[in-house]
């Protein structure tokens, strides 16, 4: 039998045990997408020899229920890494070739760790907030410059969770923790390689999956409640019963954002958009109306058309707006997550312009052609499904890493100054590594 919508989310109980164990410390969250499929996560706070999952309905196994995990299954903060990264790749089904790396790395055919460690900082170190990071043996090393690092907590955090999960190869790189891209150079000599969060068509900076949706990956059932697989039990109301005004919040960071606002005064039959704080312009209540409380992400989805519209540089809630099952209205930008190079214009989303001059335009062309609208819709959220989940971020990062660890041509070193960035040691259930026991005895 299959679903095409909800039979109700309480439908199917899930249990995961540990059959060997008195307790079993796994939470466990059945997620209920409304369109007849189910997610179903958890977190381990131990790690197990095996796990069993019981799937029921009412007091009846479903399919194959009870299923066994042959383990050992290892929680999130046990250090066991897989020695062989092609099989931890094959197990991840990690892609064998992500295009937006190649065309990152494709300005840089060599690179000299002892060259960059010493011009980097030289040329960016005194006025942007920098990491210089060394992965060695599989221990990550950080040397921080600029006076706001405090952003390196989530990059100190995916190189940890990486470690901690298969071999790194040796290498040595910098981080920008700003918002703006920093390799501005036109030639492509003396290109530098920084690797950033957001990427622009006017820079060469390696672009890596935003803190934001890293963070929400690592701290999944954690402290973030915003994340790629929440968002999927969270889409509102179906597609016929959403609100048909096109949808905003956010702050005033840019002013295009001011712009929508004021259009939104003028048409708020077709546009509700208000900021929900000011940071960078004056606030004129007379042009912008109120400044409005937060609401829920979640509760965007009542809207059947959600603008997406540059901040200080892309607008990072992109990912979670296309897992929604509202159409995106996405402004054109120089400014690029990982991702945006494979989204198609009219396929994941509809286009309008910088200058917001035709998003009138678009949205009646939403209107009028609601199938259609629908479609894309759909076509963005199987895109975020199948692009944007917790697997292909790790992947992302840990191939983006091996590729450019291959066009180093000297040894990355752990240089002067650099701080050893120690593992979490606050486990409460500290995990044995079948991994480390077999090197020791031999």
């Amino acid at each position: 039998l299959e679903f095409t919508s909800s039979p109700g989310e309480n439908a199917f109980q899930v249990k995961i045990t540990a059959p060997d164990e008195q307790f079993t410390r796994v939470g466990v969250q059945v997620l209920d997408r409304k369109d007849g499929s189910f997610l179903v996560r958890y977190r381990m706070y131990a790690s197990y020899k095996n796990l069993k999952i019981e799937v029921k309905t009412g007091d009846k196994h479903v399919a194959k229920s009870p299923y066994i995990l042959k383990g050992p299954v290892y929680h999130e903060n046990c250090d066991c890494p897989q020695e062989e990264s092609s099989a931890w790749l094959e197990e991840m089904n990690c892609p064998q070739i992500i295009p937006q790396i190649q065309r990152d790395l494709a300005n840089f055919p060599i690179v000299d760790p002892d060259k960059i460690a010493e011009e980097i900082p030289q040329r960016f170190g005194q006025r942007q907030s920098l990491c210089h990071y060394t992965i060695k043996d599989n221990e990550v090393y950080i040397k921080t410059y600029g006076e706001h690092v405090g952003f390196r907590i989530f990059m100190d955090a995916i190189l940890l969770s990486l470690t901690r999960k298969v071999k790194m190869p040796d290498v040595e790189f910098f981080v920008n923790l700003g918002d703006w891209p920093l390799e501005k150079r036109k030639s492509p000599q003396n290109l530098h390689p920084i690797f950033s969060w957001c990427g622009s068509s006017e820079s060469k900076d390696i672009v890596m999956p935003t803190y934001d949706l890293t963070d929400s990956v690592l701290e999944t059932m954690g402290r973030v409640s915003l994340d790629m697989m929440s968002v999927q039990a969270n889409t509102g109301p179906s597609w016929e019963d959403k609100n048909t005004t096109a949808f905003w919040r956010g702050r005033d960071s840019r002013k295009e954002r001011l712009e929508l606002v004021k259009l939104s005064r003028k048409y708020p039959e077709i546009i509700d958009a208000a900021f929900t704080n000011f940071f960078f312009f004056k606030h004129d209540e007379s042009l912008y109306g109120p400044i409005v409380k937060h609401i829920s992400f979640f509760d965007f989805f009542k809207y059947k058309y959600q603008i997406n519209i540059d901040g200080t540089v892309a607008a990072y809630r992109l990912p979670y707006l296309l897992a929604g099952n509202s159409v995106v209205l996405k402004q054109d930008s120089i400014y690029y997550e990982h991702f945006y190079n494979e989204l198609q214009p009219w396929k994941h989303y509809i286009p309008f312009k910088g200058d917001l001059s035709d998003l009138l335009e678009k949205l009646q062309w939403a209107k009028e052609h609601d199938e259609e609208a629908k479609n894309i819709a759909k076509s963005g959220q199987e895109f975020a499904r199948n692009n944007l989940m917790g697997d292909h971020i790790f992947c992302y990062y840990f191939k983006l890493f091996q590729e450019y660890a291959s066009l180093q041509v000297s040894e990355p070193k752990i240089r002067d100054g650099m701080e050893k960035v120690q593992q979490p040691d606050d486990d409460l259930f500290p995990c044995t590594c079948h991994r480390k026991k077999a090197k020791d005895e031999l």
